[in-house]
């Protein structure tokens, strides 16, 4: 590459930041302030991450020790500035950071930014693209930056219409940091006003615990904000519009957090922590990397946020700050995750979360249920990695059930509601409510009135394998073989059943499905949790459950699948009329037709496939030509 070519170069933006671009710059919001909110919140960013660089390094901070954000305005040349004397970027730095996004997410962005999401632009630091809200006030953005510790400024320009330029900067441009200019357009002039500007940083940046000033064109300055760290303060001293831009700040978000908890501990690990759980999900709950967004301060000075686990994985929809007044300021990013401290410190705030929501739950159980529907999918994870409090996390889950009194139950109201003789907390796992609640499995306990917790999330299928009981009742999916309801005592359970065929009839009939079916089954009983339906399928007690076997199949955890048991509903017509035909006329044709259908059908209703198709098809032609 030639020096020329060097010290002037254009680039295409990529292609998802030109599709952001678009949608910003063309796209009517009233609430066209937030682009200062979000570039001083990158300032900060990079003022903090200086701050930790020069623990072991201080000569970075030697030529301009006094860290601070400056805003100035130019009413003349109508352009806006935000400089800091953070960390800088490299001409590097430059391209990847503001020439392209390698966030999930983007795509997300786009599509609510597209769907005219009123909403989606508050968002739009969380999505990772916070920098290009300028371009919705101004019609160029010149950024001029100089990394710590090294000699060249570089300086970075785009009109924001698919392509941008890099150059080398004057050697006087600036000392360290990153200046951004914003040439205003002629529609958003109303940010060129010194008291606008000073209003929009009070109510969104106060919180900023470094200096934000507004430096008049004589060269006087002010600042703007209380540039204190707002989780040291009082809490009887912090208003709730304190809290919520906190929140925005630190989760790039534009919701009123759901929940604050704001502690200090003292005693043997002294710590404060202000965290927030959001009102609405964050657009990366889900994404299979489970990242945390808490940042980690030590003696307010912030260290990091990435790739440490300071709340456990199943915590990941807090937001907010972990302040440590006992790690050390030069401790490695790299050791943190097995400093004894800090994992005292995780286990604190993880009891203390769970403890909290337990009190809100138990206060406003209405309220809960919107926390729940937002993240009890990801919360229930900790079921399975969080061993030592799997007790505490089950007591503020909740589920849906059969029990037709409230949309969702507690593991203690569950129990609270159990039959005489009732041993088991029963559950059915699925992937839909409506289509689980009408599941052939749950005839026999909704006509004894047993309650049976329906799951539906796809967590549920790997917690079940590891929580095997609660509180001294076992969990039990109805989906096993050799449940036994008889011995629950129901009004219902007395009735006495006509339609039952005799014992020896059915244990006849039974033989006969076994040598029929062969090695298609593991084997066949009769069975009490069916009502209406004549046949079930049932994994066999102590092995997979049918749906993680399936799951893992599909994985190529396990080598293939097992046969299942086949169970039969001795009070169903279908099977006393075929168990004393079968008695009487001995065996035919027509009655292994009907045995094979009675399995098809029970794999049907589990959602599993049928194995021989066109047998299938040819058996259910008979029956129809028999019938017709």
């Amino acid at each position: 590459m030639s020096q020329d070519t060097l010290q002037k170069q254009t680039m295409q933006f990529d292609a998802e930041v030109g599709k952001v671009l678009q949608l910003v710059i063309h796209s009517l919001y009233t609430n066209k302030e937030i682009f200062l909110r979000e570039l001083i919140s990158n300032a900060s960013d990079a003022l903090d991450k200086l701050r930790y660089e020069a623990v072991t390094n201080d000569a970075l901070l030697k030529k301009d020790p006094e860290l601070k954000i400056r805003i100035y305005l130019d009413e003349e040349a109508k352009t806006i500035t935000i400089a800091d004397n953070g960390i800088g970027m490299s001409r590097d730095e430059l391209i990847h950071n503001l020439g392209t996004i390698a966030r999930s997410g983007t795509q997300n962005f786009m599509q609510q930014i597209a769907g005219k999401d009123k909403d989606a632009l508050q968002l739009i630091g969380q999505f990772g693209v916070g920098f290009y809200s300028a371009f919705m006030v101004a019609d160029k953005v010149t950024v001029v930056s100089r990394k710590a510790g090294e000699a060249q400024a570089f300086a970075w320009e785009s009109a924001g219409e698919g392509n941008y330029t890099v150059a080398e900067g004057p050697g006087d441009s600036i000392n360290r940091g990153t200046k951004i200019t914003l040439h205003i357009r002629e529609d958003a002039k109303e940010f060129l006003d010194k008291h606008r500007i000073s209003h929009i940083v009070r109510v969104y940046s106060d919180h900023i615990a470094l200096p934000i000033e507004l430096v008049e064109k004589d060269g006087k300055a002010e600042v703007l904000n209380t540039a204190s760290a707002l989780w040291l303060k009082a809490k009887a001293k912090i208003t709730e519009q304190q809290y919520e831009e906190f929140y925005h700040h630190t989760a790039h978000a534009g919701d009123k957090p759901w929940m604050v908890l704001h502690n200090k501990a003292e005693g043997a690990i002294e710590y404060t922590n202000l965290l927030f759980i959001p009102s609405v999900k964050p657009f990366d709950l889900f994404h299979p990397e489970r990242r945390t967004r808490v940042k980690l301060y030590v003696k307010r000075v912030f260290i990091t946020e990435e790739n440490l686990k300071v709340i456990p994985a199943y915590l990941r929809f807090l937001r907010g700050i972990v302040d440590s007044e006992d790690l050390p300021l030069n401790i490695s990013r790299e050791t943190l995750q097995d400093n004894a401290i800090l994992q005292k410190i995780k286990k604190s705030i993880t009891k203390k979360v769970i403890s909290e929501l337990k009190k809100k739950a138990s206060a406003e159980p209405d309220e809960y249920i919107k926390f729940w529907e937002n993240f009890g999918a990801v919360f229930k994870e900790g079921l399975c990695e969080g061993m030592e409090d799997q007790g505490a996390i089950m007591e503020v889950c909740r589920f849906h059930s059969t029990n037709d009194s409230a949309k969702y139950t507690s593991m203690e109201e569950y129990i609270s509601r159990m039959k005489e003789g009732q041993e088991n907390i029963f559950y059915l796992i699925g992937d839909d409510y409506e289509a689980l609640a009408e599941n052939p499995l749950l005839e026999g306990f909704k006509q004894k009135g047993i309650e049976v917790l329906l799951l539906t999330d796809n967590v549920d299928d790997f917690w079940t394998t590891v929580v095997f009981d609660y509180k001294g009742k076992q969990l039990k999916s109805i989906t096993r073989s050799g449940i036994d309801l008889s011995k629950i005592k129901t009004p219902e359970a007395e009735e006495k059943k006509e339609n039952a065929a005799p014992e020896k009839d059915i244990a006849t009939f039974i033989a006969f499905c076994k040598t029929t079916l062969g090695d298609k089954v593991k084997d066949v009983r009769t069975t009490g949790k069916l009502a209406d339906s004549p046949a079930c399928i049932s994994a066999e007690e102590g092995g997979i459950d049918i749906r993680f076997e399936k799951f893992l199949a599909e994985q190529h955890q396990i080598p293939g699948r097992q046969a299942k048991v086949l169970e039969i509903n001795p009070e169903h017509p279908v099977i006393a009329k075929l168990a004393e035909k079968l008695v009487k006329t001995g065996a035919s044709d027509e009655i292994k037709d009907a045995v094979f259908l009675l399995l098809d059908q029970a794999l049907v209703i589990q959602g599993e496939n049928i194995s021989d198709a066109g047998g299938f098809s040819r058996r259910v032609n008979r029956l129809l030509e028999g019938t017709l």
